[in-house]
């Protein structure tokens, strides 16, 4: 199975505090130094707390942000030198559906022109033909086609999220960025939607790159899950394998906290001691050793690499290269 996105050494860096003059005295790491690929047709799990930089990796692989350093390749070809024209014809292959089911919804159109939009802006579809294809896509996201003359506020968050759904699909993409599409709706509602996806990979053969903040929403969709923790991505392997083994401790302490459907099952629950470090002073060494249960004196010299095993479990902790080298 063949790339189709790579990233490569990418950062993000937002200036936080200027002086008179306009020099950046005070940055901002939201993304540093992330590497990773996202097989043709798989689902990449991105998982972490809020202020991790998942959601910005995301929009850097879609280029609505740019780069500090670092490429990201689609299908092969480096976004960052993609010509205007080159990048708006690409755009057509690469989606986003938005958190918020609401608020990325314009209040002044209605459902078909919201859905419609796309096909136009793309001079895929106008008139009669642009009608049938919006129809098309409603009944392909389980809404019924009456609802195009209807307008955002008159639906429910999951109908509204089903609404983003099919305009993200009306440009027939290859990849889509899900980012963190089911955390604002109601539990029920949660594994309809995660369902419709599953289904609408299947059907059209779809790439997703899945944004969440627990790694029990991504457990049933992603072929292979990353963590990220302060901008950098802590630990990366195939689902089963990090759900069975998980080698980093932030890893352990957020699989401890997913609840146990059967209560007379006992499960050891990881505190993490402390808050998350702010990214706008980042901890030396290991960013997590400030609130590492198993902290060693390295931790705070040295940054970890991300280093792969056998099986292709890639962890960034200094506890699993010293294990790795005693064996």
């Amino acid at each position: 199975m063949s790339d189709l996105v790579r990233v490569e050494g990418l950062k993000k860096y937002f200036p936080a505090r200027k002086s008179f003059f306009g020099r950046t005295l005070t940055e901002l790491k939201a993304v540093d130094g992330v590497e990773f690929a996202i097989r043709d047709g798989e689902t990449l799990g991105l998982v972490g707390e809020s202020g991790c930089g998942k959601t910005t990796v995301g929009r850097l692989i879609l280029r609505l942000l740019e780069p500090t350093e670092g490429k990201v390749f689609f299908d092969g070809r480096d976004l960052s030198l993609c010509p205007r024209r080159e990048l708006r014809a690409l755009r057509r292959r690469m989606q986003i559906i938005f958190q918020d089911p609401y608020g990325s919804l314009n209040p002044r159109m209605n459902v078909g022109k919201i859905v419609g939009e796309p096909l136009i802006r793309h001079g895929l579809a106008k008139g009669r033909e642009c009608v049938d294809k919006v129809a098309e896509l409603l009944s392909l996201v389980g809404l019924d086609v009456s609802y195009a003359r209807r307008y955002p506020h008159e639906f429910s968050g999951g109908q509204r999220q089903r609404i983003g759904i099919a305009r993200a699909l009306a440009t027939r993409p290859k990849l889509i960025v899900c980012d963190e599409p089911v955390s604002a709706l109601d539990v029920s509602i949660q594994s309809q939607v995660l369902n419709l996806l599953m289904d609408l990979q299947a059907e059209f053969g779809l790439t997703y790159l899945f944004i969440a903040h627990g790694l029990h929403v991504v457990k049933h969709v992603s072929d292979r899950v990353g963590v990220m923790y302060l901008g950098r991505l802590v630990e990366l392997a195939a689902g089963d394998e990090l759900y069975a083994n998980p080698k980093h401790p932030y890893t352990q302490a957020l699989l401890s906290a997913i609840p146990e459907p059967d209560p007379t099952a006992k499960k050891e629950r990881i505190i993490l001691s402390g808050d998350v470090p702010s990214p706008l002073n980042l901890p030396s060494g290991c960013r997590f050793h400030t609130r590492c249960p198993r902290v060693m004196p390295e931790c705070r010299r040295m940054e970890p690499e991300l280093i792969a095993d056998a099986n292709g479990h890639w962890a960034a902790c200094h506890l699993t290269a010293s294990a790795r080298r005693a064996v």
